[in-house]
């Protein structure tokens, strides 16, 4: 839970039954399971193609793989998408849900394997896809993941959080917990989107039996780029959730009040497929008050724990205090070669995602990418770097990106566009924007 950067697990996963997990497989466990496809585009258009502007179907995983050979002519909830032009993603396919009457299926997952007691396919959610089936860039509002591929390959692109300036982030299409870059990494107007050329991207291809680490609020865009792939992830919930579910609920107060202003027939042009609940004011503040005051109930309850631990350690403390001078030089040895192994994590089965060469980002083929096996550095000394220049990084990157956004169109007029819900949208809910709501309301509620 220390890492500062996307990392791949090897030789984690070898004795996991979930590791079997085929799509063929699958398509035996759910026999007649009719699974929500989302249909999108193999185009290859600067825009992102967010969830919003796909199309979906309701097929089995056995009419999935029918279609998924590129025979023409079928019949069935794929009739209408061209194998050739079209790509299918069963995505967010919670196991609870998926497998409600065949829980014994959870254990497959052993998340306990990487120091999580009792976690498993409960907590997990399933993702199968065709060849081109992708997430637009974006990053998770709450706690970090872990992802198992278990059958083909996935191309992962991740940035760090301190360039979310240089992805130019939206809540539109909103999306509780998601916040969505509007560059198309794979293929970005730069004209439009300048400072994107200063995002410094991580790719690294994960193989069937691999698991990747995503920190927290790495921006990630995934793409299948094999015939068949299929996923399993785990969000690994944090002590910042809990801020960042007031954040959200303040998002979703803002976004649902003004663009229902603007149009309250057309939830469908601005409000994600995977949102379903009620969109209105008096629920969202419902919501936005339950988040404070559970904000304010797990801290309380935190804070007694606390007090009673240190009421329990008081007399181990004073012991500590009298120590002799040499045992403690003994101590200060040993955490001190504690601290060097936990600096330099990695090795065989630990292998960092490293950031890719600087180059033009639409240039794919010349994009350099790490495949999980290969891709350590020669002496790891960068990965040092990373760790000790991270929060001058934040604050140098962060504080000048606003003002470079505007230095760069400073020679040209001034656009006559109208301003739009969406642009007003997008400076009320940028995240850095409801950080500070979320702490000025946490704090007016605690005076």
């Amino acid at each position: 839970m220390s890492l500062e950067q996307p990392a791949v697990f090897c030789n984690m996963v070898f004795d996991w039954p979930a590791q079997h997990w085929t799509a063929e497989h699958l398509s035996e466990v759910l026999p007649g399971k009719r699974i929500r496809f989302r249909m999108g585009l193999k185009s290859t258009d600067t825009a992102p193609q967010f969830e919003t502007a796909c199309s979906y179907a309701e097929a089995t995983l056995e009419e999935f793989l029918t279609w998924n050979c590129g025979q023409p002519h079928i019949s069935g909830p794929f009739r209408d998408y061209d194998h050739s032009k079209f790509w299918a993603y069963a995505d967010y396919k919670y196991f609870v849900n998926l497998f409600e009457d065949k829980t014994d299926i959870f254990q497959d997952v052993m998340w306990s394997d990487f120091g999580f007691p009792g976690r498993n396919g409960r907590e997990s959610t399933l993702w199968i896809g065709s060849l081109g089936a992708h997430t637009p860039c974006h990053l998770d509002s709450y706690g970090c993941n872990l992802v198992f591929q278990v059958q083909g390959r996935k191309r992962w692109h991740l940035f760090p959080p301190e360039d979310t300036p240089f992805l130019y982030p939206t809540r539109i299409p909103y999306e509780e917990s998601s916040v969505f870059s509007k560059v198309n990494v794979v293929n970005p107007d730069l004209k439009r989107f300048p400072q994107f050329r200063k995002a410094r991207r991580h790719m690294v291809t994960l193989s069937p039996g691999q698991v990747l680490f995503v920190p927290r609020h790495w921006w990630h865009y995934v793409e299948s780029i094999d015939p068949v792939t299929v996923s399993v992830n785990s969000w690994i919930e944090l002590e910042e959730d809990h801020q960042a579910r007031v954040e959200e609920a303040i998002t979703r107060t803002l976004v649902c009040a003004l663009k229902t202003a603007e149009d309250p027939h057309n939830t469908r042009a601005w409000l994600n497929p995977t949102e379903v609940e009620e969109t209105s004011h008096e629920v969202n503040c419902r919501y936005l008050n339950g988040a404070v005051s559970a904000f304010f109930d797990h801290y309380r309850t935190s804070k007694v724990i606390e007090m009673q631990a240190l009421r329990t350690n008081g007399e181990e403390l004073n012991v500590h205090n009298h120590m002799e001078v040499g045992q403690t030089g003994r101590q200060n040895l040993t955490l001190e070669t504690v601290k060097q192994e936990a600096a330099s994590p990695f090795g065989p089965d630990l292998v960092p995602v490293i950031q890719s060469p600087e180059e033009a980002p639409s240039e794919r083929g010349g994009i350099f990418e790490s495949d999980g096996k290969d891709f350590v550095g020669k002496d790891g000394e960068h990965f040092g770097k990373l760790h000790n220049t991270k929060r001058q990084r934040r604050m140098s990157r962060s504080e000048n990106a606003i003002v470079e956004q505007v230095a760069s169109h400073g020679t040209t007029a001034p656009s006559q566009t109208l301003i739009s819900t969406d642009d007003l949208l997008d400076c009320l809910v940028n995240p850095q924007v409801t950080r500070i709501v979320a702490q000025l309301l946490i704090q007016g509620r605690n005076l």
